[in-house]
Order: structure tokens, then sequence, then C-alpha cells
């Protein structure tokens, strides 16, 4: 039995009821894209707590898990059998080149120094004509007009642009730009809770207080379902989801 990961503030933890809008948030883009892992070779570049790549090992062949934390690569091995784990740093994935078909990367790009290093390994270690599936908070409304991220453990964060920007500049094919907004239900939980449930939830965090009865039950009542991932209103969105493509092999005739 595998020992609960801490909270920490620098990855979300699944079955903690404080947590779970940003878990809920996070998961509703695993079950987005899941599909486009089904029966392939799947690398989770910066797995984390493991909860994502577990669910990815329903559809895919191979899921290996990579995650420089050794407590959390312990943590995986432990809790999730189906998840090949491997301890690796993301600027030089320990994977040969061409021999996975997706590689899986939310809510890790913002933590990193030197994303084009990283972008550049995922092109190397996917084989023609494979996904890089991709998600990030969006800058515009993650740290809204500040030149350094909110979040300490962010190093930059970015906007739809420039998450496309990088990933041509990767020499990958940008397939789709999408983004993670409120729906329905938590449009109107901003309502009830002075324009912002997100922001009631920081302020009650770093207060360090207890959180109202009725806050707590409204953010454990929380559903992936009750998030929208939609192309329209990219800046406005709350997480940036991004497919791009290696392209594949060229099929020209050579000439004789």
């Amino acid at each position: 039995m595998s020992t609960p990961l801490p909270l920490t503030g620098e990855r979300t933890v699944p079955g903690i009821a404080e947590e779970n809008y940003w878990f809920r948030r996070h998961e509703v883009v695993y079950q987005h894209l899941r599909e486009r892992c089904a029966g392939g070779v799947v690398l989770e570049a910066g797995s984390g707590e493991g909860y994502g790549a577990n669910m990815i090992a329903d559809v895919a062949s191979t899921v290996l898990g990579l995650d420089y934390d050794a407590s959390a690569a312990a943590h995986v091995r432990g809790r999730y059998p189906r998840v090949g784990m491997v301890r690796g740093n993301l600027a030089q994935l320990p994977v040969a080149d061409d021999s996975v078909d997706v590689v899986v990367n939310f809510q890790v790009i913002e933590h990193l120094w030197d994303q084009a290093q990283f972008l550049a390994e995922c092109y190397r270690v996917l084989a023609p004509g494979g996904a890089l599936l991709i998600s990030t908070p969006n800058r515009i409304t993650f740290s809204p007009g500040r030149d350094t991220p909110l979040n300490p453990f962010h190093t930059r964060e970015l906007a739809a642009a420039e998450l496309a920007e990088l990933l041509v500049d990767a020499r990958f094919t940008v397939e789709s730009m999408t983004g993670v907004h409120h729906g329905a239900v938590l449009r109107e939980l901003d309502s009830k809770h002075g324009g912002s449930f997100i922001d009631a939830q920081i302020e009650r965090a770093l207060a360090g207080q207890p959180w109202p009865a009725d806050l707590t039950a409204d953010v454990a009542a929380i559903r992936s379902a009750d998030f929208d991932i939609r192309a329209s209103e990219i800046d406005a969105s709350l997480d940036l989801v991004a497919i791009a493509v290696k392209p594949a092999a060229s099929t020209s005739p050579v000439s004789g």
C-alpha cells in the first residue's frame, strides 16, 4: 500500500475535499483527450501523483510514467501497477528516438526552466505522426498583469499564442488549441462566492483558517463535467489545451 503524497501546492492530489476543484479541473483534460491515447505507447512526462497515467492505462497498450521527484515515482509504483514508472529529468527523456505514439504533459511545462529543450525532447521521442498532448495554466487569467507567476512553483506561464509559438519552433504542427472554462455550475458558484470561486478558495488557504462549511461542501461537490473545453474565447480560458503533432515521414517518391 503506497503512502499518500503530501499536498504541497506543487501538484494536485486526489481524495482531498479542499483540493477537489483543482483535481477535477485537471481530470477533465485527461477525460477529454484520453481516447487520443487508445492502443498506443504513451509517455506521461511529469506524471506527478499518477492518477492521470492510470486513467490513460484504461485505453493505451503501454503507459510509461516519468517524474523527477523520487517520492512521486515510488508512490506511482506502489499505487498504480499498470504504469511503468521511471525517475528522470524532463530535459533529457530516458526514452529512445521515435519510440512512443503519444507524449502527455498536463500542468507541467509551466514548472520547467527550459521549455524549448523539453519540447525538443518530446519531438525526438515521438514516432512520426505521433502527438504531444499538453495543458498549462493560461497566463492571462492565472497571473493577470504580472511579469512573474503567482504560483511559486511555476517558472514561466504561457498565453495561447506563446504556447503555439513554442510548439511551432520545436517543429510541431499545432492541430488544435482549446481552453478549459467554467461551466454553468461553476459560474453560479463564482456568483455565490463573491465573484470568483477560485479566489474564495485561495483567500481561505492563504489565511490558514478553517474553511466555511458551505465553501468546503461546494468544492467537494465539483465534478469534471462542471468544466467546459472549447476553442472559443481562448484568451479568457483557465487552462490551455493543445494537441501538437510530429509530422509524418515524407512519402514522396525518390526520383530515379
